[in-house]
């Protein structure tokens, strides 16, 4: 999976076995949002995070993080 390294300033690849699939929650005045991204650390420590739709984050086979 790509991800975009701003200490870099490039755009890394990552394993998929390396990435976490993670669920962020919020209370909104109209209910909760359920924002889904995927979470991964560089080589050089740098912890990357993507954003994605429902759709693509159901797709993919990265594991769950743990709570």
């Amino acid at each position: 999976m790509k991800f975009y390294n701003v200490k870099k300033r490039e755009a890394v690849t990552i394993s998929d076995g390396d990435c976490r699939k993670v669920v962020y929650k919020r209370k909104t005045s109209k209910g909760v949002q359920e924002r889904y991204a995927v979470r991964a650390k560089d080589n050089d420590g740098t912890n990357l995070t993507k954003f994605l739709s429902k759709e693509n984050f159901d797709k993919l086979a990265c594991p769950m993080a743990k709570e």
